[in-house]
């Protein structure tokens, strides 16, 4: 299958069609092309999509395939009837069974971001965002009493990204500090993160992979041999060892799948989606 285009149709960011199509997607092997068309929540908007789409199997000779999560029966009726590709409902695999099990209809509200002035959970995934801003890489030890996890390890070991992602997926205040050579020469935790211990997590990672990562930022440097990742990396596990410190290596997994892991494990008491 050489060419495929996949069109990922919503009436909001296109987020939620796209995050869940790519996951369908990659149980085959092929690489189709991609393309979001968000915000489309009008007739008008929706019949100059399905030009495009029809446009795209004409060109290919190839239907393309529309995830869609359009709640708006009128745009997802054009989209349906109209366009000439393999269109996949998402919201109403899942909306129209819940209505019959619950008797009650859906509110068929548009978008997951819609009325974002009223959503506290909203507003909680942005304080997050701006708690692990101000508190990356060890930036400010200021209120780490207000984090959910903090986030320990070498530098460059994926502390930074995770903690961001946990924020602006689930509203986790996620804090992160580096653990650097004067660190492991006093043999214990920076002085800011001893009375917080309980919350901490740590990341590794292969000095192999550590020292690439540090070779792209600092070429050629001491801190990026390998001789000091597989130094930092041992003297960093150590310590977390010795404190009693969950951590796992991110050599080989994904942020979402660091962040699961340390979810499953902080178990915090209140997730934002």
């Amino acid at each position: 299958m050489t060419t495929r285009t996949v069109f990922f149709v919503s009436d909001g960011t296109g987020i939620t069609a796209e995050t869940f199509g790519n996951s369908i997607l990659k149980q085959f092997a092929i690489q189709p092309r991609h393309v979001r068309m968000p915000f489309i929540d009008t007739v008008d908007k929706a019949r100059q999509v399905v030009a495009e789409i029809n446009r795209t199997a004409e060109v290919e000779g190839r239907r393309p395939i529309v995830f869609t999560t359009l709640v708006d029966p009128d745009v997802l009726h054009v989209v349906k009837e109209e366009c000439r590709g393999l269109v996949l409902d998402m919201f109403m695999t899942f909306v129209e069974p819940l209505e019959a099990e619950f008797g009650m209809k859906s509110s068929h509200r548009i978008g997951r971001f819609s009325d974002v002035a009223k959503s506290q959970e909203y507003h909680n995934r942005i304080e997050a965002i701006n708690f692990s801003l101000a508190h990356d890489d060890g930036q400010s030890a200021k209120n780490l009493a207000e984090a959910d996890v903090i986030l320990i390890g070498v530098s460059r070991s994926g502390k930074t990204p995770t903690s961001l992602y946990l924020a602006m997926q689930h509203g986790i205040k996620a804090a992160n500090y580096p653990l650097i050579p004067e660190d492991f020469e006093r043999n214990c935790l920076p002085s800011a993160l001893a009375p917080h211990k309980a919350k901490c997590f740590g990341l590794t990672i292969a000095p192999e992979r550590l020292a690439e990562i540090r070779n792209s930022r600092r070429p050629g440097s001491k801190y990026a041999s390998l001789e000091n990742c597989r130094y930092e990396v041992a003297a960093a596990e150590a310590l977390m060892r010795r404190e009693g410190i969950a951590w796992l290596s991110s050599t080989h997994k994904s942020i979402e799948e660091i962040a699961t892991t340390i979810l499953r494990d902080i178990r915090p008491d209140r997730l934002v989606y």
